[in-house]
């Protein structure tokens, strides 16, 4: 798993049948000091995050798996939002 922090929504007017109602949010990856890492990237939301909140994504294959169909083109999905986090 990785952190995040969701930085927008995107919108599809057509998409893969399979993603149909599915969120997709653009989200900037980060470290545990809340600094960005890399370029931002586009996930599937599977747990009603929002803009502006620091969440949990997976990729890979596993992507698919919390999404509730077989298969899907997707390689990044939003599996937790992140209360808090500490460093210590």
């Amino acid at each position: 798993m990785f952190m995040a922090k969701v930085i927008g929504n995107i919108w599809a007017t057509k998409k893969d049948e399979s993603l149909q109602n599915m969120k997709m949010m653009l989200i900037q990856p980060i470290n545990g000091d809340k600094e960005k890492v890399g370029e931002p990237i586009t996930a599937i939301d599977t747990v009603g995050a929002g803009a502006g909140e620091f969440v949990l994504y997976i990729t890979a294959a596993e992507a698919v798996i919390p999404l509730p169909v077989n298969l899907a083109p997707v390689d990044a999905s939003i599996v937790g939002i992140i209360d808090s986090i500490y460093v210590g």
